[in-house]
């Protein structure tokens, strides 16, 4: 069933404020969705020649999908010494 831009915005107009960065959003993701190429495409593209972040290295050496929380809070640049507080 085809939907007219109007009937679209017809309805984001009507929409209250509050909830239109949430439309926004969502809008934005279906249309970034859409152009993102599948996995099938994305195997046939050739590969460039940009070379590898450290990040990047690092994460194609660990073969595990678990992550330490000192490397998370690293990555974040956060202190990995927090503890917790015990009231």
């Amino acid at each position: 069933m085809a939907i007219s831009n109007k009937k679209i915005i017809d309805l984001v107009e009507q929409l209250p404020e509050s909830a239109r960065k949430s439309a926004y959003d969502y809008l934005k993701f279906l249309t970034v969705s859409h152009s993102r190429p599948n996995w099938d495409e994305i195997l046939d593209l050739e590969p460039d020649e940009t070379p590898l972040s450290e990040e990047e290295e690092l994460q194609l050496k660990n073969n595990s999908e678990f992550v330490s929380w000192e490397d998370a809070m690293n990555e974040l640049n956060l202190p990995s010494d927090v503890k917790s507080r015990v009231d």
